[in-house]
């Protein structure tokens, strides 16, 4: 079987073996229109099954969608909830992409991805080799992080556990843990900690200290020291609905499936002909009835729609998917200003040390929209993001500092007037807190027609952020491919455990 990228220990996942005798006469509802709802969708529609995409917005792509606005110069853009970094290891999410594009021609590769702290402290990602351990003793031999003082200072057995994860045993032994506590206990340098790790783990949306060592044990081993595709990654060369999701909606009617945007799902009950009978359109809406149900909603939808569900699955499944954690607020501010950035700004920098700052990127070093705006007036387009923000923030202020934040990190900025401006203060993102895997929900409930799918659900190989969409949602298919006698889809991963036997050897050793 071919690897989908470099790596020639990416692990293959092949589909369940079907049960009984083909049968596509069935009706699918897909609930939610974001990448996960999309992939479970495609690998549906493409077996012949009749699948309607319900998607409550007026756009596709959840999370990674985004929608037309008018500047006040009259100019159409595009804006959306932000930046998403499409790392080559992402193989689902990828394969996704390719139903609409098989060369992936959608994307272009950034060529680096610097980070930098408030007090001067910068890395990067650019020239490191790709694989590991290599690309690690690479990115502390040049980082001013890591001394040899400082290294002495680790913690080799807490360290340890980054070179053995395995999936799922690392949340049965770092769960219970927070990040920050973890971090603490390998007694990382303080600069390499909020450079390499806590601008990692704020790209779950949530502070370190709410988020399990788990997740950012697991993080690690995806991006850094489990995968061989490196560390850079691509963007899209156009706003997401251009890119990705038009073309996406296309491939899907042409496999026979309908997609409706603008339409909520209030319940999901017992049918009569049908299993299911899905109610859209609120309290006098419409009843339409399906076979089986995908639910591909973000954590708040999912409480909503479990909540005004009562015949659904059983008591106790119900009351985990309906106390499912959101992660606090995040803010995203886009500025059209009257003057460039310097040239020599990068297209993303990861930031740390700031108030609320988490990343500046300039749109029109990649994409094509904001690039045309920047060449017609001269000026720029620059988008800030503050993750993990307080709860009950205001939007005003928050966005005000990260003005201010921006003036700081790019001087010349705050002699540029602002034309235009955006901000999407959203909080609807899952939160992985230590001691929450238990009680995560995975693809299966005790329906068997009834699966769900997303970010926030439990998937049992090393996947995270878009990926655990993009792979929830092709396994979601696959348990109702297979009830149906269907063959399903291949899913991949980096590989499931640590790349170095003696090293995973010596901290099982250690751990003892």
């Amino acid at each position: 079987m071919k690897v989908p990228g470099r790596d020639p220990r990416a692990r293959a996942v092949p589909a369940p073996a079907p049960l009984g005798r083909p049968d596509a006469s069935a009706r699918v509802a897909v609930v939610g229109g974001g990448i996960a709802g999309l992939a479970a969708a495609a690998g549906l529609a493409e077996r012949g099954v009749r699948t309607v995409l319900l998607e409550r917005e007026a756009y596709l792509g959840g999370r990674v969608g985004g929608w037309p606005t008018t500047l006040g110069d009259g100019t159409g853009a595009t804006m959306s909830r932000g930046f998403h970094a499409f790392f080559r290891q992402y193989y689902n999410l990828r394969a996704l992409l390719r139903r609409a594009d098989p060369d992936l021609g959608m994307l272009t590769p950034l060529p680096d991805y610097p980070l930098a702290h408030r007090d001067g402290a910068a890395d990067r990602f650019a020239g490191l080799p790709a694989a590991p351990p290599w690309n690690a003793m690479a990115f502390a031999a040049r980082s001013p992080s890591f001394t040899w003082r400082e290294l002495s200072r680790v913690n080799v057995a807490a360290a340890l556990q980054l070179l053995d994860v395995d999936v799922p045993g690392v949340y049965e032994r770092l769960d219970h843990i927070d990040a920050l506590d973890l971090l603490e206990r390998i007694r990382f340098p303080r600069a390499a900690r909020h450079l390499a790790f806590e601008v990692f783990s704020r790209s779950f949306f949530a502070d370190p200290r709410l988020l399990s060592a788990a997740e950012l044990a697991a993080m690690f081993h995806i991006y850094f020291l489990g995968s061989a595709e490196g560390l850079l990654f691509d963007v899209p060369r156009s706003p997401f609905p251009q890119a990705l999701w038009e073309p996406l909606a296309a491939h899907l009617r042409g496999c026979g499936a309908e997609v409706r945007t603008a339409t909520a799902v209030e319940e999901v009950a017992p049918g009569g002909r049908r299993r299911f009978a899905v109610r859209t359109g609120g309290s006098g809406g419409e009843d339409e009835e399906f076979d089986a149900v995908v639910l591909a909603t973000d954590v708040g939808g999912l409480r909503r729609i479990v909540e005004r569900s009562p015949g659904i699955a059983d008591d106790a499944w119900r009351k985990r998917a309906a106390n499912r954690p959101g992660a606090p607020p995040f803010l995203v501010s886009r500025l059209w200003l009257e003057r460039p950035v310097a040239a020599r700004r990068p297209g993303f920098l990861g930031t740390s040390g700031h108030p609320s700052l988490d990343n500046i990127s300039v749109l029109e070093r990649y994409e094509d929209e904001a690039r045309a705006w920047a060449g017609r007036t001269g000026g720029s387009v620059v988008e800030l993001h503050a993750y993990a923000l307080a709860e009950g923030c205001d939007e005003r202020t928050e966005h005000e500092r990260l003005i201010a934040q921006m003036h700081e990190v790019y001087p010349e900025t705050a002699a540029a007037r602002i034309v235009d401006e955006r901000h999407e203060l959203r909080a609807d993102c899952p939160l992985f807190p230590p001691g929450g895997f238990a009680e995560r929900p995975a693809v299966g409930t005790p329906d068997p027609f009834l699966v769900l799918a997303g970010d926030h659900v439990r998937v049992d190989l090393p996947v995270a952020l878009m990926e655990r969409a993009a792979t929830s949602g092709f396994l979601a298919a696959n348990a109702l491919l297979r009830r149906w006698g269907l063959p399903g889809h291949t899913v991949w991963s980096v590989p499931d455990r640590g790349r170095i036997p003696p090293l995973r050897a010596l901290a099982r050793r250690l751990r003892r």
